[in-house]
């Protein structure tokens, strides 16, 4: 009973960090006057306070099973670059006006699917493919559309021009670049989207093979995960903008968010792994999680923008597709064959 009560309580944790995830970064990126890279930098920090620094405090306290080994430090800071690309194809495609409404479920639902494709490849588990496993992507597929064709529609702040900006937009020729820069922002806003399903679906399999190169040990992967986070998402920022000035600023209240944004991501990979720990499986773990966390980013987004008037009942069914598709495909993906295990190797 206590096993499950853990389990369950781990579910919960990842569903709901998860899902709160893309509204409060989208919170610290407008706190920020639509800064990417400061924003970053927050997500950053905060994963190497909860991934490297609490941990690496714990390991050396506590002691763990499992060992340091070459190929799962790589694979771990692998899965790491992964998912701090994938953050960064967050903060991106909000930056190009995204909303997190639409974004996130379609991260969510096509994460899994890159996870099953790439799990497939490694597995060689090709010939098992099903029709269920078939019709799940499909679902996917059907669902991210109608998501995208009936999203609820953003429009462009107010204060876009300025007093001062008046007389000159008065001058200008009357061809309207507006729907030429909507359509460019709407592509990149896509392709950023993909970007991240395509990150954070390699990063399940890829911290798995690390985790398993160190015996099975779970702090020194996640060690190597905020590693890789702090020298993508704080580092590289930071020496890009000793020579970019890029517009926005570091505010408080922007700050606060954009940190809250990435202790979120960091919570909810703590907790698919401590899931994990407790007996969880990832037949059924990660379509709980993948499954749950758009609606909870649906109700936080709703809440958040109270644009209760512009949501259209087939984006909702849209989002009811995508979350059933991405679960039919977890759980009916081909499954590969046992293998032997490996001889125990000494200790380095």
């Amino acid at each position: 009973m206590k096993g499950t009560l853990g389990l369950l309580l781990f579910i919960a944790l990842a569903m709901l960090s998860w899902g709160v995830y893309g509204p409060v970064l989208r919170e610290g990126q407008m706190g920020m006057h639509g800064s990417s890279l400061r924003p970053f930098i927050c997500v950053g920090l905060a994963y190497f306070l909860i991934a490297v620094l609490a941990p690496g405090i714990l390991l050396r306290a506590r002691g763990e099973a499992g060992r340091w080994t070459t190929s799962g430090i790589v694979w771990s800071l692998a899965a790491g670059a992964a998912g701090a690309l994938g953050a960064l194809g967050i903060i991106l495609a909000l930056a190009f006006r995204g909303s997190p409404l639409y974004v996130m479920p379609l991260v969510f639902g096509g994460a899994p699917v890159v996870n099953t494709f790439l799990t497939m490849y490694w597995g060689k588990s090709y010939k098992q493919v099903n029709s269920i496993f078939i019709a799940g992507l499909i679902l996917v597929i059907v669902g991210a559309v109608t998501v995208l064709v009936f999203r609820p529609q953003t429009h462009a702040p107010a204060e876009k021009v300025t007093a001062e900006q008046e007389p000159a937009a008065a001058a200008a020729p009357a061809a309207d670049p507006t729907l030429a820069h909507r359509a460019v922002d709407r592509f990149l806003v896509f392709l950023f989207t993909a970007m991240t399903a395509l990150c954070w679906g390699v990063y399940g399999p890829t911290l798995h093979r690390g985790q398993t190169a160190m015996a099975g040990s779970r702090l020194r992967p996640f060690i190597c995960v905020g590693l890789a986070y702090f020298l993508i998402a704080v580092l590289v920022p930071v020496l890009l903008l000793a020579r970019w000035e890029e517009p926005g600023e570091f505010t408080i209240g922007g700050s606060v968010w954009s940190f809250l944004g990435g202790a979120a991501g960091a919570a909810g990979a703590l907790g698919i792994i401590m899931a994990f720990t407790f007996g969880g499986k990832p037949i059924f773990v990660m379509p709980l999680v993948f499954g749950g966390a758009p609606v909870i980013n649906t109700v936080v987004c709703v809440v958040q923008a109270g644009n209760y008037d512009q949501l259209h009942p087939l984006f909702f069914a849209g989002l009811i597709v995508v979350v059933a598709g991405a679960v039919t495909v977890l759980v009916f993906a081909p499954k590969p064959g046992a293998h032997a295990a490996p001889p125990a190797e000494s200790e380095p």
